[in-house]
């Protein structure tokens, strides 16, 4: 679609992962055609909490679509055009630290790329873009959501933490999962790559809010001291250790009481969003391009 000034206009964008979904009242649903393809689902514009936002399904409308599928560029692109100047990127993640228990949230500042096949970029040719990814996360949207989720009875919420972006649909193996670990990972996951990337392309301001569903398969269970790094004897007491799996049944499971947290989280913090204010994320693409 063509937008007419001040048509089908929202300043803030959620990018809607796993379990995460918002009621909007004078919702209208409208279709964007971008240049890269069919976003994920058709875009939903409306008031939530006094704000005009714009909501879009990252997997589509059931979840239908695999990381691994996500036409990226086309979400983001799509919301750029209606324009949103923040998003919200909510993403379902295991964890890679026996801290970050299940329910868990963690307003990511910085991330470890693992993927393999997407396309992280809007400059293909004719210019080139350098993007800095130094501090790739708004630290703005992470603080105002920190003070949120701080208000929040019982929710468990920590402030900066390393996202790593595997391409999936697969879970990890032990040995990759314990790699992570070692490199520093606080979490896994399959979404905040590109998206973050193409957000400052655009030069939006990004924050992923991660929500912890499961331990990845680094962990272990000992009767004698709970959560282990697995192996055939626990490190601590010498008792044999049992396996711990992730398998969606689990995942599910945390999501349903993750989204509830989730969605007072948003109630709380959208009204509190300037969105008029000059954010240094609005200036990502000074010194980037050739």
């Amino acid at each position: 679609m063509k937008l007419k000034k001040n048509e089908h206009k929202a300043k803030i964008g959620i990018i809607g992962g796993t379990g995460a979904n918002i009621e909007i009242e004078n919702e209208e649903i409208i279709k964007v055609y971008t240049p890269y393809g069919q976003t994920s689902d058709n875009i939903r514009i409306g008031d939530f909490k006094g704000k005009k936002v714009a909501f879009i399904p990252r997997h589509g409308k059931g979840h239908v679509i695999p990381p691994h599928k996500l036409n990226f560029r086309a979400n983001v692109w799509a919301l750029s055009e209606l324009g949103v100047r923040c998003i919200i990127s909510p993403s379902a993640v295991g964890s890679l630290r026996k801290e970050h228990e299940k329910g868990k949230f963690i307003l990511v500042d910085q991330y470890i790329d693992r993927t393999k096949k997407r396309i992280d970029t809007f400059y293909e040719g004719g210019q080139v873009c350098h993007i800095s990814q130094e501090d790739p996360y708004c630290s703005y949207l992470n603080n105002l959501l920190y003070e949120a989720g701080r208000n929040i009875n019982g929710l468990n919420i920590q402030k900066g933490g390393t996202y790593v972006c595997i391409e999936g649909p697969r879970f990890s193996t032990r040995s990759e999962s314990l790699m992570f670990r070692k490199w520093g990972g606080d979490i896994i996951g399959m979404t905040t790559y590109p998206e973050v990337v193409l957000a400052a392309e655009k030069q939006i301001c990004y924050c992923c809010i991660a929500t912890i569903s499961d331990l990845d398969v680094w962990a272990g269970y000992c009767e004698n001291c709970g959560i282990v790094e697995f192996a055939e004897a626990c490190e601590n007491c010498g008792r044999s250790v049992k396996k711990v799996a992730v398998d969606v049944d689990e995942v599910l499971e945390t999501m349903e009481e993750n989204a509830k947290n989730l969605q007072k989280i948003l109630e709380i913090t959208i009204p509190k969003i300037d969105t008029e204010r000059d954010c240094e994320c609005h200036h990502s693409l000074k010194g980037s391009l050739l």
